[in-house]
């Protein structure tokens, strides 16, 4: 492996890793949504698509505690890079059944699980490793880049896979992803990343595989401002995801399986994410972060996931999907920006993992009720003669992708009631002033070492002979002292 010391590092390297992911998320958006199609197409239901979803988030969220601790033990560059390659090996199990024609439903299921586990890794180490990278000031910017990255190649992916799935049938679509994700591990093995020195947070948290997986739970439920930051993401994402896992469907069914309908809505929406990114990348967000939190939950759910539902066209959708994209970013580059600070960088892996995990461990719940709930409750309901067409079919339309649409906008009404009750809890809408950087707890540490030091240095030689050089060290200890009592205050003040 190339020598550390001639490896990019610092802003240098984050571009390169971000370049690198930038191409792997273009080539893994062309085979969801040439995948999503096909699976579509196979079964007409909204079930098959929303259970592929479960499928990768259930893994993804549920090993996030054992893959932070693991994390936290290893060399997170090397876990970046095989994480990625357990990726790339599902979409080349896929490519190889379909190559035999033999792929069928339940394949493209179990390769959601490996990738889905894959990611469990990815996420805190990705975050982790970023905060390692870059000075606190850059945070924020680097979730923008990250979810530029995102937003880049929810514009390209649509299309290319729109334009190349004809040509070059789900196969080649295939082929183009695995050379994508060679191309990220590549960006990942050229780079530096350093690893974190051990805080006060690791010492405190070492132990066995499981308590060390245990760690970030007991982390943030010592903070309740951290915990109260992700119950609202506990309840938005459950909300985000019962409306969105069924977009496909609903924009499929109401256009006819009409492919450029929907490689449009998601284009254009994947345009709004471009510009939020950008928007974030310069901006840096808003300088109290939780309200970029908050205030964003509440845009989205009614600019985004509401309007998504009442909308019975490409026009309103694409609006819908620009909205909540463009938006996004700084709701999540905020929250990113306050753990990034708060939390010791060699205990992020752990703490990162139960973070997700608590906010997202409602969403595969979400996605894999939502698909039953609208094949069975809600589209039924929502025909011509369904039980509540009269109530809101001057709302969201009646026939096929009515009763999706009503979803939609149910889920986005319960969400702005959950943004704006986040700022009826002091310890989340304070949770900046409550909690202090990661960076001043280390240092209170040391001046707190190097206290108890020379106060036992000062009884030692209080109780010696008073010498001349007795005297002089009794000097300096004390010059020291209030040294270190003048830092003390600097060392605690809020940021």
């Amino acid at each position: 492996m190339t020598n550390s010391s001639t490896q990019p590092t610092g802003m240098r390297g984050f571009v390169i890793v971000w370049i690198g992911q930038v191409v792997s998320m273009l080539g893994t958006g062309m085979t969801n949504f040439a995948v999503s199609f096909w699976i579509f197409q196979q079964t007409g239901e909204a079930t098959a698509l929303t259970w592929a979803m479960f499928f990768f988030m259930a893994p993804s969220v549920l090993f996030s505690p054992i893959a932070g601790a693991i994390v936290d033990r290893s060399n997170r560059k090397m876990v970046m890079i095989v994480s990625d390659l357990l990726a790339g090996v599902a979409t080349i199990i896929l490519l190889s059944l379909l190559a035999v024609d033999s792929l069928q439903i339940w394949h493209i299921y179990l390769a959601n699980l490996i990738a889905g586990a894959a990611n469990a890794f990815q996420f805190p180490a990705y975050s982790a490793a970023v905060t390692m990278m870059l000075p606190k000031e850059q945070y924020g910017r680097a979730a923008g880049m990250l979810s530029l990255a995102g937003s880049a190649s929810g514009i390209l992916a649509p299309a290319f896979a729109g334009a190349l799935l004809g040509p070059l049938g789900l196969v080649g679509i295939m082929g183009i992803d695995v050379a994508t994700f060679l191309f990220a591990v590549f960006a990942l093995f050229i780079v530096h990343i350093p690893q974190p020195e051990v805080a006060p947070e690791g010492r405190t948290g070492q132990g066995s595989l499981l308590q060390e997986s245990a760690y970030g739970f007991r982390y943030i439920f010592e903070r309740p401002s951290l915990l109260g930051l992700q119950m609202v993401f506990f309840f938005i994402n459950f909300l985000a995801m019962f409306g969105f896992a069924v977009m496909v469907p609903m924009i499929l069914a109401r256009t006819g399986n009409d492919e450029i309908a929907l490689a449009s809505v998601q284009s254009l929406g994947a345009i709004g994410g471009v510009l939020g990114g950008l928007l974030l990348s310069t901006w840096g967000g808003p300088k109290r972060k939780v309200n970029g939190v908050l205030l964003g939950m509440v845009a989205t759910s009614i600019l985004s996931q509401a309007l998504m539902g009442v909308g019975q066209g490409v026009f309103i959708w694409a609006t819908a999907a620009f909205m909540g994209q463009f938006i996004i970013p700084v709701l999540n580059g905020s929250n990113q920006a306050i753990w990034q600070a708060k939390v010791a960088p060699d205990v992020q892996g752990r703490v990162f993992a139960v973070r997700r995990l608590i906010a997202q461990i409602t969403a595969p719940v979400a996605t894999a009720l939502a698909g039953p709930l609208a094949d069975n409750l809600f589209e039924p309901a929502m025909q011509p003669d369904g039980a509540l067409a009269p109530l809101f079919g001057w709302l969201v339309g009646t026939g096929t992708g009515a009763g999706m649409g009503l979803m939609f906008v149910i889920s986005g009404l319960i969400g702005v009631a959950v943004g704006l009750g986040g700022y009826l809890f002091p310890a989340i809408r304070n949770a900046e002033d409550l909690l202090p950087d990661h960076e001043v707890v280390l240092q209170t540490a040391v001046l707190t070492k190097r206290l108890n030091e020379l106060t036992e240095q000062r009884q030692v030689l209080m109780q010696a002979p008073a010498t001349p050089q007795n005297q002089a060290a009794l000097k300096a200890i004390s010059l020291e002292l209030r040294q270190i009592g003048a830092d003390f205050p600097a060392a605690m003040r809020k940021p």
